[in-house]
């Protein structure tokens, strides 16, 4: 049974709020900002909207409808914290030793429906408070102000986060499909044995398969046991960090692996006690788009570097160089037979006595510079004896 627009955009609203994605306040926090740039970038286009529904004239749209969701966004912002923190409450006797507090989370999906009177105020206030509390919205303009409704219908989704495919990622053009029907079929081998926490869906005939999330997954599974090149995401639960990396370093080492985390020694940890080709923290892919990190596998994963400089290093033959001045010749002797105990002591001292040469430097240049300065601290205590 095909869905209509308005049930898939409550199911789009429903799967965006069940992934979390609206809850961190630093997202809420980019949301709103992202609202306020559209007030800001589209003001044009709002008055125009509201002097042919309305009538209102440009100062009457700015004070009345503009101004007060400026304000409204400002306040969410910077208060947004506050807000969202744990409140204390009055404690009584039979509390008195415990923790009691109210802590405000989102409802999950609102519905916000906008009249035509003040068409852009009393629809943009209740979605800055939708917003600021964590939920996933669905708004509904007025049909009967067209005008506003088609810049918010027209506008507004460039500006706020739509889950990245639209009404599905079936339909969207941005979700791509298996190569062939080969992979197609392994792909789909891979979940034998798991169960499907998350999506499933598939089409062969159009080389299609929607993303899926995995549970129920162990080292042992089917989908552990190869690269997987598709859209499956197995979950293995473990209690501790340290489980999770005894069971990275168990196998073969991983291209990438990436770890999410706001504590940084747990992210330093990961760094020291695992091996791999990358390492990513908070974020995937990303260190591909930076040449001047070399990009590859090692061991199982890959052997080689490139990116950048790496790319021509890897493909160059490094060829070591040396060329030796004639006059320094006589240094050479504690080489040649007889292999004295006096000799064996000097050449001892030249192999294991590493010389710095920028040391070196910095100490020539730092007698050079204490030299000229006592030159010109003395230069006119001979004036004045002159």
């Amino acid at each position: 049974m095909t869905m209509s627009r308005e049930q898939l955009a409550v199911q789009r609203a429903r799967r965006s709020f069940q992934t979390g994605r609206t809850r961190p306040l630093d997202f809420r926090i980019q949301q709103l900002r992202r609202l306020q740039s559209f007030i800001k970038e589209r003001q044009r286009n709002i008055k125009d909207a509201l002097q042919t529904d309305l009538g209102k004239s440009e100062r009457a749209s700015e004070l009345y409808e503009i101004l007060v969701v400026e304000a409204e966004l400002h306040l969410s912002i910077t208060r947004l914290a506050e807000w969202a923190a744990p409140r204390p409450v009055e404690k009584n006797l039979f509390t008195l030793l415990d923790e009691v507090y109210v802590k405000p989370e989102p409802l999950g999906v609102v519905l916000i429906i906008g009249p035509w009177n003040y068409p852009w105020s009393l629809t943009l206030l209740p979605l800055v408070g939708a917003i600021a509390a964590g939920n996933a919205a669905i708004l509904k303009p007025s049909e009967i102000s067209s005008n506003s409704s088609k810049v918010i219908e027209e506008f507004l989704p460039l500006y706020l986060d739509q889950e990245f495919y639209a009404d599905s990622t079936k339909t969207s053009d941005d979700y791509g499909r298996i190569i062939n029907q080969r992979q197609f079929k392994r792909i789909m081998g891979l979940m034998e044995g798991c169960t499907i926490a998350f999506g499933g869906d598939a089409d062969e005939a159009q080389g299609y398969i929607g993303p899926t999330v995995l549970k129920n997954v162990t080292g042992e599974s089917k989908v552990m046991q190869e690269e997987i090149f598709g859209p499956l995401l197995p979950i293995i639960t473990v209690n501790s960090v340290d489980e999770a990396i005894h069971f990275i370093n168990e196998r073969e080492k991983p291209l990438v692996l990436y770890v999410f985390s706001n504590d940084n020694k747990l992210i330093k940890k990961v760094i020291a006690e695992t091996s791999s080709g990358a390492l990513v923290a908070n974020d995937c892919v990303v260190h591909f788009l930076d040449s001047a990190l070399p990009f590859g596998g090692v061991g199982h994963s890959g052997m080689g570097r490139y990116r950048g400089r790496h790319t021509f290093d890897q493909l160059s033959n490094l060829r070591s160089c040396m060329i030796k001045q004639l006059r320094m010749e006589g240094l050479n002797s504690m080489r040649y037979p007889p292999h004295t105990a006096k000799k064996l002591s000097w050449a001892r001292r030249f192999v294991l006595s590493r010389l710095n040469v920028q040391r070196l430097r910095n100490m020539v240049m730092f007698a050079m510079l204490a030299s000229l300065a006592a030159f010109v601290v003395q230069v006119p205590a001979l004036k004045r004896i002159s």
